[in-house]
C-alpha cells in the first residue's frame, strides 16, 4: 500500500501544476478507487485445517473481482512448478479432476504452510520456496521510503507554485 502511495500521491499535485487536461480531483478519485481495489486484493486469508486449504476474502470484496477456492486434502493429486513471465517459480496444487490452485506464496510462515501441505498429501516439499525472499521485500521498502522522500519535495515544491487542487 505505501508503494502506492508513493507512485500515485503526486499525481494530482503535478496535474495542478502543469494544467494537466485531467483534473486533480478526478485523479484523487482514481487513487482512492485504486487503493480500495489494491486493499481488496491484499487481503487474501489462507485458511489451512484438517480436512482442507481454502484462500478467502473478505465479504465486502466483490466475488467477480476476487474469487476464493477451498481444496480437501484428499482431492490434492500432486503439486507442480511453473515458470512466471518473470522468470519466478510458482506451484499450483493438481487436484484430481485436473483442475489447478495457485499455492499461496506470499504467506507470513510459508516454510510451515509447505511442512503442512506435505503431511497431508505426501507430496514431496523440500524443493518448494517462496517466490520472494525477505530481503527483496527490504529492498522494497527501502526504495518506497526514498520514493515518499522525493514526494515530499515534490508536493512542497508545488504547493509553493500556487498549485491549486481542486
Amino acid at each position: 500500500m505505501s508503494l502506492y502511495i508513493a507512485l500515485t500521491v503526486p499525481l494530482p499535485f503535478l496535474s495542478s501544476i502543469t494544467a494537466a487536461p485531467v483534473p486533480p480531483v478526478l485523479l484523487w478519485v482514481g487513487i482512492g478507487i485504486g487503493a480500495v481495489a489494491l486493499y481488496a486484493a491484499l487481503c487474501e486469508r489462507v485458511i489451512v485445517d484438517e480436512q482442507q486449504i481454502q484462500v478467502t476474502y473478505p465479504r465486502w470484496v466483490p466475488k467477480f473481482f476476487r474469487k476464493g477456492w477451498a481444496l480437501p486434502w484428499a482431492e490434492v493429486k500432486d503439486l507442480k512448478p511453473r515458470t512466471t513471465g518473470q522468470g519466478g517459480l510458482v506451484y499450483y496444487f493438481l487436484s484430481k479432476e485436473g483442475k489447478g490452485y495457485l499455492l499461496p506464496m506470499r504467506v507470513a510462515g510459508f516454510a510451515r504452510l509447505v511442512e503442512y501441505v506435505q503431511a497431508k498429501t505426501g507430496i514431496d516439499t523440500t524443493d518448494v520456496k517462496p517466490l520472494a525472499q525477505p530481503w527483496m521485500y527490504l529492498i522494497l521498502l527501502a526504495f518506497t521510503v526514498l520514493l515518499l522522500l522525493v514526494d515530499a519535495w515534490t508536493i512542497t515544491t508545488a504547493l509553493a507554485q500556487g498549485g491549486n487542487l481542486t
